[in-house]
């Protein structure tokens, strides 16, 4: 294994003095800075020097964004037919197609411009803060307002904000594996270097900005945000979709195109034809439409006071069926106070809190210390603190030394009352004794904290156990009770106290079965089939490692469970980032804010239930496009081609078909705004059942067209002229009211009711489609009311036949989904014990 590659340091690429070099004294004096920190005018005056802490992105104008929307293989196709009309100088049909070719170039720049609003938007909302020393006293910054001579502390949690040099403290544990690959953090210690974009994992120390912007090794906090648009599966679903429809759409005009050639039409006309016939088949709008449909899910998230980081994961939050929650502020208040007490060696209450607080470091956020601090009215006067370890999740402790007025050493720490146990050598008397009053602080929900002390480097002693009290939020059982009803599964995973979680669980509802760690993860039930039923069955875990954490959420991922996880700390990191939702709460830290997908601006979790409804809202919507675009290929496709080659003529014009796509484009758009039911259970994309359903609708819509060709061709006997507005008109009247049929499992007539938007829409482009076959124009020949009037009938009529179609489809599917799982139950056994199924 090859050890990874030393970073080099910014000033290197610069060309400059190496920092990693230099004392820090001479870092100090080049950069003309001091332990004191710099003023505010003077960081004004560097700023205007160095620029900003961020790196420039490349710019790229309106014009160069809107001309890439003439550029691609479906543009082409669309010039190339406008090209062939002009040739043949069909110019109604030119001026159409050019109409066309605009407006769907004015839709996409419109949404990418609305897309790239929305992302400054996010990353003004996401920007991380850092504690600068100004003006002689600690603050927190904008990142990008430091300069090269600032102080920054970093602790636990902390993302680096630009390359320091560490000056004073400890140490500090810091994670590179975004800048180098290393899977494990470094230990960094004064003297040396941190580069922007490391995260903190334990310690705490201050260091001198050597480097931001473009001269630093990562540059902006900003690209730690995942940016929104990669493609979810939803998303390739649609896509592939749209393959589909491309090769169906292609085969079947290639061989029409061969056969009316053999029977002697001019190839150019015949060419310009096919062209338009496969761009009118081409879902030109899906890009517009996934596009719309993921931006009104991300506005309806905001409002609820949620950002998506990853856009995808709003509907990857459709499939979500486990949800890991932290306890700790997550589902607790997170504001502790501080119980009747348990005192061992202190001779009283106050003592102990003076203890514990002497053990921390007010000013520094820390919910336990601030409980702390909050109940003692000073420290004790003529005290000098010499030096301070900071809390960490894995050492689970932290402690403070003193030099009191006689000028003797002590030391102070306070943690999880194990760890103290361990510290202080405890005896099985004292071991019992505290075990006991721990329980029963835990029965109350009570949290505790060991405190101890010693003189010199004297033994140390346990002086007592504190108590504090982390209610559970109001909201937090009746969210749980949304969650479960949408079918949502609730497992608490948190670090705390086997009791405590235990006890909060019942109380909120999630489940008594609450089991360590080591139940979990050691000896035999580290085994893989056993770890997976043991975590799948557990209703939550307690007493958790990071790794822990992270090895829950992959048991379940191995189990088949798609599985959101809420977290705030920095110990949250690396499992938000493996579940398929990663979700930061209120107050989370900047690495855990960092690794999520979704982060909440508000207390609480009720937002998580609302985007679990949104993204299966959205995911309605998507099967709602994609069963309506695969139908109307089918049912326009097919019904040309086989139509012209029985007939020998074109049932429908170059012209009609222009017109159908663009009258289609403006009602489909407003897929998005549509009104939806939501599934009671996480759905997933089902493209059997699609294809299905699509196939089923649109050779009904075919066969009614062709029935249709026969009424004006052979009953009617109207000219060819007269035919073709006929089909134009049923087809555009039919077309729409697909897309309410579509739109629903059910009666398309039945709640839930389409969105007013959709409904107006449809209503004015059938109306013009109505009023064109009414008065012709000089695109078609016009027809009279009456017949107007039959076309609309049958119509309406053909909807009713699709949708009892499209209902006998979903019955189907829906009396045969429990046979179905129940086969892929058995295809999952295993085939013998320790063998498991290919299938599992």
């Amino acid at each position: 294994m090859h050890p990874a590659p030393a970073l080099p340091s910014s000033a290197q690429t610069a060309g400059e003095v190496d920092p990693a070099r230099e004392t820090i004294e001479q870092t100090l004096s080049r950069l003309q800075a001091t332990r004191d920190g710099l003023s505010s005018s003077e960081a004004r005056l560097r700023l205007g020097r160095f620029g900003p802490n961020a790196l420039p992105r490349p710019h790229v104008s309106a014009l160069a964004r809107l001309l890439r929307y003439f550029w691609g293989p479906i543009p082409w196709m669309i010039e190339a037919a406008a090209i062939l009309s002009a040739l043949v100088r069909h110019w109604p049909d030119f001026g159409i197609i050019l109409a066309l070719l605009v407006f769907n170039a004015g839709v996409g720049f419109w949404q990418e411009t609305k897309a790239s609003n929305a992302l400054d938007a996010l990353n003004r909302q996401l920007a991380l803060r850092c504690r600068a020393l100004r003006d002689g006293s600690w603050s927190e910054l904008d990142p990008a307002q430091l300069v090269p001579g600032d102080l920054v502390r970093v602790r636990l949690g902390d993302i680096v904000p630009a390359d320091l040099k560490l000056i004073d403290g400890d140490f500090l544990s810091v994670d590179q594996s975004a800048l180098t690959g290393e899977s494990l953090p470094v230990e960094r210690r004064a003297g040396e270097l941190v580069y922007s974009g490391s995260i903190a994992r334990q310690g705490e120390m201050v260091g001198v900005v050597h480097a931001t912007g473009a001269a630093s090794y990562l540059g902006r906090t900003a690209a730690l945000v995942a940016r929104a648009g990669a493609v979810s599966h939803f998303q390739k679903a649609v896509l592939a979709i749209g393959d589909y429809l491309i090769y169906l759409s292609l085969g079947l005009v290639v061989l029409l195109v061969l056969v009316e050639l053999q029977r002697g039409l001019p190839w150019i006309e015949l060419l310009q034809f096919a062209l338009i016939l496969t761009v009118a088949s081409i879902p030109v709008a899906m890009p517009a439409v996934l596009s719309v449909t993921m931006e009104l899910g991300e506005l309806a998230l905001s409002k609820d006071k949620a950002i998506v980081s990853r856009l995808e994961s709003i509907e990857e939050m459709a499939a979500v069926d486990v949800l890991c929650s932290d306890k700790t502020g997550t589902l607790t208040r997170n504001r502790l106070s501080l119980g009747e007490p348990l005192l061992l060696a202190a001779t009283d209450a106050q003592s102990l809190n003076l203890h514990a607080a002497l053990a921390s470091r007010a000013g520094d956020g820390d919910a336990i210390d601030e409980a702390i601090h909050a109940a003692l009215p000073e420290l004790p006067a003529g005290w000098t603190p010499r030096h301070y370890l900071p809390f960490d999740p894995v050492g689970k402790r932290s402690e403070g030394a003193w030099e009191d007025t006689q000028g003797e050493t002590w030391s102070f720490s306070k943690g999880a009352p194990q760890v103290m146990l361990d510290l202080c050598a405890a005896d099985a008397g004292g071991r019992a004794r505290a075990q006991g009053w721990i329980d029963a602080q835990a029965a109350r929900g009570m949290r505790t904290l060991g405190v101890a002390s010693r003189r010199g480097q004297q033994a140390w002693r346990l002086d007592g156990m504190l108590s504090l009290f982390d209610p559970p939020r109001e909201d937090s059982a009746r969210t749980i009770a949304d969650a479960r009803a949408l079918g949502l599964t609730v497992k608490m995973v948190t670090g705390d106290n086997l009791a405590i979680a235990r006890e909060i669980s019942v109380q909120l509802g999630i489940g008594p079965d609450i089991v360590p760690a080591d139940a979990v993860f050691g000896g035999a039930a580290a085994q893989a089939d056993a770890l997976v039923r043991r975590v799948v069955d557990a209703d939550g875990f307690a007493q958790l490692y990071p790794e822990h954490k992270y090895g829950i959420v992959k048991a379940l991922q191995d189990a088949g469970h798609r599985v959101a996880m809420t977290g705030d700390g920095v110990n949250d990191a690396p499992a938000l980032k493996q579940a398929d939702v990663g979700i930061a709460v209120s107050g989370a830290t900047d690495a855990a804010r960092a690794a999520a997908a979704l982060i909440l601006t508000a207390p609480g979790l009720s937002t998580i239930v609302k985007a679990v409804e949104e993204a299966r809202r959205i995911f309605e919507r998507m099967n709602s496009y994609a069963v309506y675009r695969i139908t109307e290929t089918i049912r326009i496709m097919l019904f040309v081609v086989l139509a012209m080659l029985a007939y020998g003529f074109y049932p429908i014009t170059a012209v009609m078909i222009i017109l159908l796509a663009f009258l289609n484009d403006l009602p489909i758009m407003t897929i998005a705004y549509d009104r939806t039911a939501v599934d009671p259970a996480p759905v997933r994309w089902d493209m059997r059942r699609v294809l299905t359903v699509s196939t089923v609708m649109g050779l009904t819509g075919t066969a009614g067209s062709f029935l249709m060709l026969y009424l004006a061709l052979d009953w009617l006997r109207l000219p060819i002229a007269q035919v073709q507005t006929y089909i134009f008109l049923k087809m555009a009247v039919a077309g729409h009211l697909t897309l309410f049929v579509s739109r629903s499992r059910g009666a398309y007539w039945r709640r839930p009711y389409p969105a007013p938007v959709m409904v107006w829409s449809a209503l004015l482009t059938k109306l013009a489609a109505t009023l064109l076959c009414a008065w012709g124009l000089g695109l078609v020949a016009p027809i009279g009311w009456a017949d107007i009037g039959l076309i609309w009938a049958y119509s309406i009529a053909w909807s009713l036949l699709t949708d009892a179609a499209k209902r006998a489809v979903y019955r189907h599917f829906a009396h045969g989904a429990p046979r179905h799982r129940r086969f892929l139950e058995l295809l999952k056994r295993p085939l013998a014990p320790g063998v498991p199924s290919r299938y599992h």
